[in-house]
């Protein structure tokens, strides 16, 4: 899937958020397309994606028909998109995928874990980072960095800078904002937001 391809899903959904389709809570992506490109390159068919409620990006990457995925959302499943048969599992809980991942690794599938950077400021971050590199699980945790805990900026909610990396930096992939700017609020879409 193309940078192109992503940005069309999201406008689309954007869309249908816009003229009422969707009853349900959106969140959608923007701004990042070309790292998620490169990191999915690594992803292979036999391996767990586990993802946020921001997550549409994730599913299509993972090779998600499309027309499924626009399907979920259209239920009003934005954010809890799940497709184990793609082996595809979201949490709209902050951090709560993250337990789950180290489950499956411990079972020893391969498993992509994505987080924000507020959850990846959490304490069960950190011990899933501990957990996964004490027993040597194959889990990657990737960081998706914009400096927001959904519309606060993440060291405003902490009161000073939040980033500090867990050790472990073999188990972690992070990518910063200054690399993407959100195209789209938290949630919804802005009303100047041109189609």
């Amino acid at each position: 899937m193309t940078s192109e391809e992503l940005k069309d899903f999201e406008a689309e959904v954007a869309v249908h958020i816009q003229v009422g389709h969707i009853k349900a809570p959106v969140h959608l992506s923007g701004g990042n397309e070309e790292q998620l490109i490169e990191i999915f390159k690594e992803v292979k068919p036999e391996d767990w994606v586990l993802s946020t409620w921001r997550s549409h990006y994730h599913a299509l990457l993972k090779g998600i028909p499309r027309e499924a995925v626009m399907a979920e959302i259209l239920a009003g499943r934005s954010m809890m998109l799940h497709f184990p048969e793609h082996k595809f599992l979201t949490s709209s809980i902050v951090g709560g995928i993250l337990p789950i991942a180290c489950g499956l690794a411990a079972t020893g599938e391969k498993v992509w874990c994505f987080v924000g950077d507020m959850a990846a400021t959490t304490g069960i971050y950190h011990e899933a980072i501990k957990y996964a590199n004490g027993f040597s699980l194959p889990v990657q945790f990737v960081v998706e960095d914009n400096e927001l805990s959904t519309n606060t900026p993440t060291n405003a909610a902490w009161k000073k800078p939040a980033k500090t990396l867990a050790p472990i930096q073999s188990l972690q992939t992070w990518y910063q904002r200054y690399f993407y700017t959100r195209t789209y609020p938290h949630y919804g879409v802005s009303p100047n937001v041109p189609f």
